[in-house]
């Protein structure tokens, strides 16, 4: 399941590097380029709650095995790709690959440890969602300058092809019972477009600025779309998309609004930190991906630990001890001056990584089990997709306050400020909700 994993997170910043060389390559401009990156996380981040949805309706393993299949040859024919448009779309379809693995591989990875060791299922697979992260620079890198960056496509084909073989002879899992199996089209449809909406209008905040007709208009439409798929979902019952089980579930939200506000500060430590050390300390992308180490390899780390931690002293002093690291970082983050080098950095990125470690998989575990097993899946998707989406719109709204300062370093510091005010809220939320009510019970679980 790990090895899985690690693709998807793999292809999200080994992809980073290459840009560049596919600009040149294909005699474009990096407007037009940059969409092999978008393309997939925005396909990625719209289609996992519907992939989750499936899995756990149609069966995982049969999910998995449909999703790496697409993922692994629509790889192949990107790293073939012979115009950007080629490309491009083959990165389109690779996103619908990863967003049906992604939460059949969470809902297997559970059912396969028992409940008392739900803990280690979380911390392995957000682990080796770091590790992708980390290595995946400096695997971009290395491909790119030794051999292609074709290569960083072509990889994927026998990385994917060795975990679906394990997977068919070793993993053997209870498929939830579902009795209905009916599809919510009307769900889907108004679910992924609002998406889509809100995540290309922020995408695009960059250049048009939050003013812009086109911004608004997009963002108007996400939000009535959004708000109609919350009415249509009450209409469903059973066959609904979310189902209205997850929907009430106090801990569930919990969990996903806490990842919600913390993502901002996760994304923009990946976009910024590179910047800052290519703009301000003179560094070439290679040694901006090795510089960035510090955060992604104590992030994944710290995961890999955090899971044996979650089964012996539970999801609230985890959740808590991360929300407070990711809350600190930006603050480290903020002070950083014109004459700062990088070890002003340092201390920042080991905070985040120990927060992000240890606060991601105990969130997730700590949402998934809320809920039904019969919906881990979908559980695990949604809370990915929360991670995607509040990184987004986190990224839109410092990027507003980022473009309104006077110098690059002063841009730094009041975006990472924004992102530290946001955090403050997270941490609440993990504080009072996440893992159980600080004081008190959930609503929904009766008093004995």
């Amino acid at each position: 399941m790990s090895m899985s994993v690690l693709v998807i997170a793999n292809d999200f910043s080994a992809v980073n590097v290459a840009i560049p060389t596919m600009e040149k390559d294909f005699d474009t401009n990096v407007n037009t380029i940059q969409w092999v990156v978008n393309a997939y996380a925005l396909t990625f981040g719209v289609m996992i709650v519907t992939g989750g949805r499936l899995a756990d309706m149609f069966g995982r393993r049969r999910a998995f095995f449909i999703g790496s299949a697409i993922f692994a040859s629509m790889s192949a024919l990107g790293g073939a790709a012979q115009t950007e448009s080629w490309l491009i779309a083959s990165r389109v379809v690779m996103g619908i690959g990863g967003a049906l693995m992604w939460p059949a591989i969470l809902g297997m990875t559970y059912a396969i440890l028992p409940a008392q060791k739900a803990g280690l299922a979380g911390g392995i697979i957000i682990g080796a969602a770091g590790f992708g992260n980390a290595v995946g620079p400096l695997i971009g890198g290395v491909l790119t300058d030794a051999l292609s960056w074709r290569w960083i496509f072509f990889l994927n084909v026998p990385v994917s092809a060795f975990a679906v073989l394990v997977t068919y002879y070793l993993v053997k899992t209870k498929e939830p019972e579902v009795n209905d199996q009916r599809i919510d089209y009307p769900g889907i449809a108004t679910l992924s477009i609002g998406l889509v909406s809100l995540l290309v209008a922020l995408d695009q905040v960059d250049d048009w600025g939050f003013g812009d007709a086109r911004v608004i208009a997009m963002l108007v439409l996400a939000a009535a779309l959004i708000a109609a798929f919350v009415r249509i979902e009450r209409r469903a019952g059973m066959s609904a998309l979310v189902p209205r089980a997850v929907m009430r579930n106090e801990s569930f939200r919990a969990s996903c609004v806490a990842v919600l506000m913390m993502s901002a500060t996760f994304f923009a430590a990946l976009l910024y930190l590179p910047q800052f050390m290519q703009k301000q300390l003179d560094y070439s992308p290679l040694e901006a991906g090795v510089g960035v180490l510090p955060f992604l390899a104590t992030f994944a780390l710290v995961s890999f630990a955090s899971g044996p931690l979650y089964n012996r002293v539970g999801a609230k002093p985890l959740a808590v001890l991360g929300a407070a690291c990711i809350t600190t970082a930006p603050f480290l983050f903020s002070q950083v001056g014109e004459s700062s080098g990088y070890g002003s950095l340092v201390a920042g990125m080991f905070v985040l990584g120990v927060g992000i470690g240890s606060f991601y998989p105990t969130a997730t575990t700590a949402g998934v089990t809320s809920v039904d097993e019969s919906q881990s899946s979908l559980a695990g998707g949604i809370l990915y997709m929360c991670q995607i989406a509040g990184g987004a719109i986190g990224l839109g709204l410092t990027t507003t306050v980022f473009s309104a300062q006077d110098s690059f370093v002063a841009g730094i510091e009041a975006a990472f400020r924004l992102d530290a005010g946001l955090s403050v809220v997270g941490f609440l939320v993990a504080l009072f909700f996440v893992g159980g009510r600080l004081f008190g019970r959930p609503k929904s679980e009766p008093a004995i």
